[in-house]
């Protein structure tokens, strides 16, 4: 099992994504322990406040540091995970991947970090082992950064996802884009699924299915291509493809 704590102003944001689909019987299933704290019930002062005015003057308001620090002393101080990460929602963080997913699998506890308003206190970032973005643009809090990351690593925990193979055949999982599915009925109105799939030999479909993976990557996202896992058979059909798209200017 692994357990995640998110340390938000915004409780009641969390309450849907993880009650639904695969990420809630990940919970019920047990794979899945999901914990919220509100830092402001470690504020100081009796009106909770988490938040002042920056210094060196600027509009908006920022993140005090002192209730950041009791909710994740709290929160060291009342589990005793050995392999554990805290992880600090930021625009200026790495930016997250399927590699980081299958990395963060391997932790027994996440704890993240959602930041709001103007963002963080700077000395904040202290309490964390690493920072993550997942992407360059700009949202209003660190929530729902910390949730997208949450989904992504939920499905990398063995028996969260129905099939074992399930997981390993998404989009990025081996560093490619997933290959087109098809059900049934087999023709729609004209538009047929390839034959291949039909045939029932399952060496010639997973053939296919590489293929397509890699013709789509090639298209859509060639950048993955060059941190993908290639065999040679792999670097001769994209040589193919590179030769045709030539072809086509």
């Amino acid at each position: 099992m692994m357990r995640v704590d998110f340390v938000s102003l915004f409780p009641a944001m969390f309450f849907s994504p993880f009650d639904d689909s695969i990420l809630h019987r990940a919970r019920e299933n047990g794979f899945l322990d999901i914990h919220i704290l509100n830092p402001r019930d470690f504020a100081f002062d009796r009106h909770k406040h988490v938040d002042d005015s920056p210094f060196g003057g600027g509009s908006g308001m920022v993140l005090k540091p002192e209730p950041m620090f009791r909710a994740v002393r709290f929160l060291k101080e009342t589990t005793s995970f050995e392999r554990r990460r805290v992880l600090l929602m930021s625009p200026d963080g790495e930016v997250f991947t399927q590699k980081k997913a299958k990395e963060l699998a391997d932790y027994e506890q996440l704890i993240f970090l959602c930041g709001h308003y103007e963002g963080f206190d700077a000395r904040i970032a202290e309490l964390a082992d690493e920072s993550l973005s997942i992407g360059d643009y700009v949202l209003t809090g660190g929530e729902l950064p910390a949730m997208v990351i949450v989904d992504a690593v939920a499905r990398m925990l063995p028996g969260v996802l129905g099939s074992e193979m399930s997981a390993p055949t998404d989009s990025f999982y081996n560093g490619l884009l997933e290959y087109p599915q098809y059900t049934r009925p087999s023709d729609y109105h004209g538009r047929l699924v390839p034959d291949v799939l039909l045939s029932g030999d399952h060496a010639k479909i997973a053939a296919w299915r590489r293929r397509e993976s890699l013709r789509l990557t090639f298209r859509r996202r060639p950048d993955l291509l060059e941190k993908a896992e290639l065999t040679e058979e792999d670097r001769k059909f994209l040589k193919r493809l590179e030769a045709e798209s030539a072809e086509e200017i």
